[in-house]
């Protein structure tokens, strides 16, 4: 079942890229395994998924332990009191969203001497129940990280889309973020590269690819409905 959803998953990956002229090897498929049983995280494993996003840090730190070979991707909201147990080994933070956190990552980080990747949130749906910097705030919070912190390294950009039953509603959102990238990328930032987008989840990743996404994030369409 997990196998098939991801060939499935792969093969759309494939025909859009082919739409658009990209390359199927520039997508990051990052399972998100929030409530995931260990045993069908395997199986994802197995079928050749090595990104593995976990929303909460508590949960992260109970399925490492079981897990090799992968590469632990945070997507959930970070509190800094939690930023100390995730630093010495994460692959890529993906949801800083304030100078606040960036600090204390990057004091985390110092201390052990380990650069920590990371990529800014923006909130482009502007709900109000969502995490993530203001779109217009974004390029400011860009600068002053890069300002003040010398071991956090800024990747690039993640948004959550607003839901809707229609995926198309999604792609102003994924342009914005698009448009972002590339005004931050021409500032030619200390420690900062525009190299990944993080955007697009089970019901939208598709239309996220043809606007730019590198990285998408996909639970449902891998592991089904959440219990």
């Amino acid at each position: 079942m997990v196998s098939e959803n991801i060939l499935k998953i792969k093969q759309k990956i494939w025909e859009v890229c082919q739409k658009v002229g990209r390359n199927p090897d520039e997508i990051t498929i990052v399972a998100v395994t929030k409530t995931v049983p260990v045993e069908k995280i395997k199986e994802a494993i197995n079928a050749g998924i090595y990104d593995i996003g976990e929303n909460r840090v508590q949960e992260l730190l109970e399925k490492r332990n079981s897990l090799e070979n992968v590469r632990w991707h945070f997507v959930g909201h970070l509190q800094t009191n939690k930023v100390k147990y995730i630093v010495n080994f994460i692959h890529l933070i993906h949801s800083v969203d304030s100078l606040k956190l960036a600090l204390e990552i990057d004091k985390r980080a110092e201390k052990i001497n380990r650069p920590v990747d990371v990529l800014i949130e923006v909130n482009t749906s502007g709900e109000k129940t969502k995490y993530g910097v203001k779109p217009e705030e974004t390029i400011e919070i860009v600068k002053q990280i890069s300002e003040n912190c010398k071991f956090v390294h800024i990747k690039g950009l993640m948004t959550l889309a607003a839901y809707s039953p229609d995926p198309e509603n999604a792609r102003p959102m994924f342009k914005m973020l698009k448009n972002l990238s590339d005004e931050i990328a021409k500032l030619n930032l200390k420690n900062v590269e525009m190299k990944h987008l993080s955007m697009g989840m089970s019901n939208d990743y598709w239309i996220a690819i043809e606007e730019g996404a590198t990285i998408v994030r996909i639970g449902t369409a891998i592991f089904g409905p959440r219990k």
